[in-house]
């Protein structure tokens, strides 16, 4: 039996975000979860190294593979919020049952099980911070039409109360308002 599922991964790169904004900087669901998963292993790493709380930052990596709704409409209200969280989950039951059977069990926890029920509020913020660097960028690039995002999105996750997430934003969001060549500069 082939399996679909690396294929639809990789076809992740066709679908872009932020739809509904003019980008000055191109984002498809491809390089935001590659994002996503880098920032998560991130604060898993954070959580375990530096506050000392057992986490598992590799099974962090895992981003939900599901396309993004755009957020005024996800978060308009309760009931959409569930149905949007029931869709999530039907999606990543389906990715899972794309996978060989003898690979499921070990693709099964993070996809669908506890683990990825643990691990959900760190994907969460590292998809917030993702996008807060989005709005960064864009701004950057002198595209005002994500500032009211970028203050919205900070708001969001200084709202998690998460330490790990505050670490991020005070060890590395600064950086991504340098440029290149002050990136590389040795100090």
């Amino acid at each position: 039996m082939d399996s679909n599922f690396f294929a639809l991964i990789s076809r992740m790169r066709y679908i872009e975000r932020w739809s509904l904004m003019r980008n000055s900087i191109h984002e498809n669901i491809q390089e935001h979860s590659h994002m996503v998963a880098v920032i998560a292993h991130a604060l898993g790493v954070i959580r375990r190294d530096v506050y000392g709380a057992a986490c598992d930052p590799d099974a962090c990596a895992t981003e939900i593979l599901t396309g993004d709704l755009p957020t005024p409409i996800k978060y308009h209200d309760e009931e959409i919020m569930s149905a949007y969280r029931r869709v999530e989950t039907i999606a990543s039951e389906k990715l899972l049952g794309m996978l060989p059977c003898e690979l499921q069990a070990a693709f099964e926890p993070v996809l669908v099980g506890e683990t990825q029920r643990e691990l959900y509020p760190i994907v969460k913020a590292a998809d917030k911070l993702s996008a807060y660097i989005k709005c960064i960028e864009e701004r950057k690039a002198g595209n005002n039409e994500f500032l009211n995002a970028e203050k919205q999105t900070l708001e969001a996750i200084h709202a998690y109360n998460m330490p790990e997430a505050e670490y991020f934003i005070e060890h590395f969001i600064p950086a991504f308002e340098k440029t290149l060549d002050e990136l590389g500069t040795i100090k």
